[in-house]
């Protein structure tokens, strides 16, 4: 009964919103349109959009958060947690190999910047490749050839410094006209819904993850094709790292229940690495778990790292965002908002007779044109 009180007060709120929600001053979401109107209609599907909560509801949950805190894992044993994410997450694969995850044929309705505006003409003859476009007037552009073990001759191609030194060689995917790159691609399953829909466009994927195990699985798919899509191992929090392409590549960047897995102290600065690749007017589009969301509130004493940050029992990490820390996070790497929202949803276990809220985070940056040169 109190339950349905609950359900009551949601949808006296949801009555405000016909529409799908917007982003103060920003483009409107999807993010459904199953609207729960009668609450003795909660049973009849499985999932309802655009949940509002109660102020008691929000209150429970914060004392649930707050209590299964406050047991935290001593700071001697919460290293490993970090150093040794990659081996944690391999593990996982090795375990779940691509069975643990469902395809995400919703991308596109979420993220339509996904899809290139269509088949464009790739780089004819005479005119500049990408490679030669990214090299500038003191920036050369050179040729050269190799000769591979099976006697063919294969033309590449770079950029150089003034004093001679090479800058910019070819890359994967250089000859193309559309670029993703997704974070954190684990076993494909964003992978393959973006490889079906780009074939013939002249749009590239790129898809990387740290765990060896998960690019395997990607490597090993029958629908991987190293023509429109290039896989590769990578630890993105990494300040070293480099990655296959130049800055200024790409033109969508997909990080998809990644970044809360990463310390959050190293989550600003892999977002400011990642920012760099992006070309100017490309887009960062972004999903997560969201504060306060059942995933959090089912922890139990003693998994927990720090505040809204806790390891499951395989080891793999979690961390639960607002819409302030994403609003910080990629105003900070110097990128401008187009939606940042939060997502509220009701799943329903009808067997079961159990409604449970959901909270994810979904977001869209766009990099600004740099200031004119006066």
């Amino acid at each position: 009964m109190h339950r349905l009180q609950g359900i009551a007060l949601a949808v006296t709120c949801l009555t405000r919103y016909p529409y799908r929600l917007k982003s103060t001053g920003r483009p409107s979401a999807p993010l459904g349109a199953r609207i729960l109107k009668n609450p003795e209609d909660v049973f009849e599907h499985n999932m309802w959009d655009h949940v509002q909560w109660s102020e008691e509801e929000r209150e429970l949950a914060r004392q649930k958060a707050e209590e299964n805190s406050s047991v935290r894992i001593p700071l001697n044993e919460q290293d490993k947690y970090d150093t040794e994410a990659c081996k944690y997450w391999d593990c996982f694969y090795e375990m779940h190999l691509d069975k643990f995850f469902k395809d995400r044929k919703w991308l596109f309705l979420e993220f339509p910047e996904l899809l290139p505006f269509g088949p464009e003409s790739i780089t004819r003859k005479g005119s500049q490749t990408p490679l030669q476009a990214l090299c500038t007037p003191t920036h050369g552009y050179g040729k050269g050839t190799e000769t591979e073990q099976n006697g063919k001759n294969t033309e590449w191609g770079y950029c150089f410094h003034p004093d001679g030194e090479k800058a910019v060689e070819d890359f994967p995917g250089q000859h193309s006209t559309f670029r993703i790159l997704e974070v954190g691609c684990g076993a494909g399953n964003s992978v393959f819904p973006i490889v079906g829909s780009i074939k013939d466009t002249g749009a590239f994927l790129y898809c990387c993850d740290f765990s060896p195990r998960a690019i395997q699985l990607v490597k090993s798919h029958p629908e991987y094709n190293s023509a429109t899509c290039h896989a590769f191992v990578q630890d993105i929090s990494d300040e070293m790292a480099s990655f296959p392409f130049p800055p200024l590549t790409l033109d969508v960047i997909l990080v998809v229940f990644v970044l809360s897995s990463i310390h959050p102290k190293r989550v600003q600065g892999v977002v400011n690495r990642l920012s760099k690749y992006l070309k100017y007017g490309g887009v960062f589009l972004f999903r997560d778990y969201g504060r306060h969301d059942l995933a959090q509130l089912r922890f139990k004493k003693g998994r927990c790292l720090s505040e809204n940050f806790y390891t499951r029992g395989d080891g793999t990490c979690v961390y639960f965002f607002t819409k302030d820390e994403v609003c910080a996070l990629f105003s900070n790497a110097g990128l401008e908002e187009i939606q940042n929202l939060e997502d509220r949803r009701l799943q329903v276990n009808r067997g079961k007779k159990v409604v449970m809220h959901r909270v994810w985070m979904q977001s869209k940056y766009k990099k600004l044109q740099p200031p004119p040169v006066l």
